[in-house]
């Protein structure tokens, strides 16, 4: 399951990411994702993080009834705590499930969400100690 310090919650959160963020189109998912900046220009933090990246999920009646959407949300969101460890800590991610989700197995989902986040984040660039300099300011 997915820990609560790592969901959005917040209509602002959501918005933010599916306007400004960067878009990318699958079968079953349409993955968005922002990354939050690291300072405002006046020196202040934009929000308090905890954690590491943000996870909100969009399924809509169109996916099926209220168990098969139940289901499926379910499902993204233990293929989520799965790629935690894989994004950056400025990551807000928010996935909205297209019908074709209702009948995807849980790999095929797995597959498609880690396909769209190669696709999306830019690729890291290692420090002399090898840890990735996601968003850093320079």
């Amino acid at each position: 399951m997915l820990p609560e310090p790592y969901r959005l919650h917040h209509r602002a959160d959501f918005s933010r990411t599916v306007r400004h963020g960067r878009r990318i189109g699958r079968h079953d998912l349409v993955v968005h994702i922002y990354l939050t900046p690291a300072q405002q220009a006046d020196g202040r933090t934009p929000s308090v993080r905890h954690g590491g990246p943000r996870f909100g999920l969009i399924v809509s009646k169109a996916v099926g009834p209220a168990v098969v959407r139940h289901r499926v949300a379910r499902r993204l969101r233990h293929i989520c705590a799965g790629v935690i460890d894989e994004l950056p800590t400025a990551a807000n991610v928010v996935i909205r499930a297209l019908p074709g989700a209702a009948d995807a197995d849980s790999t095929e989902l797995d597959r498609q969400l880690r396909s769209a986040l190669r696709k999306l984040l830019p690729p890291p660039t290692s420090a002399d100690n090898g840890v990735p300099e996601y968003g850093r300011s320079s």
